[in-house]
């Protein structure tokens, strides 16, 4: 299945994505078929190839999440956003443990002289 997606280009601390037209089995920054258009998240500025985004999707490309918000953003396909969320990581319950008796051996003894009593 062929995927519209970012592949980060720029510097350290100044990222810049390109578009990029991909196997959906290949690594991001991998081999592509086609270069879209660019963003730069910093400026907010996206320079896009929209009749061969259109060309594409019509072919059943499938964009991801981040690159369809955007291309609804930047008024190249109409729809509503997707939500983009991290899935929460799953918290373990930590198992209860048990009280145990005080290793003192004060309270222990007076405890056991009482229930030794009641019966």
């Amino acid at each position: 299945m062929l995927t519209i997606r970012f592949a980060r280009v720029g510097r350290r601390n100044r990222a810049q994505f390109r578009i990029m037209l991909q196997e959906s089995t290949a690594a991001p920054t991998g081999k592509h078929i086609a270069v879209l258009g660019s963003y730069d998240p910093h400026l907010k500025t996206a320079v896009l190839k929209a009749d061969k985004i259109k060309e594409w999707i019509g072919k059943g490309a499938q964009a991801s999440a981040s690159v369809h918000n955007l291309l609804v953003r930047e008024g190249v396909i109409e729809g509503k956003k997707k939500s983009i969320k991290m899935p929460k990581p799953e918290v373990k319950e930590a198992p209860v443990e048990e009280v145990n008796p005080p290793a003192s051996g004060e309270e222990a003894p007076a405890e056991e002289a009482k229930e030794e009593k009641a019966e």
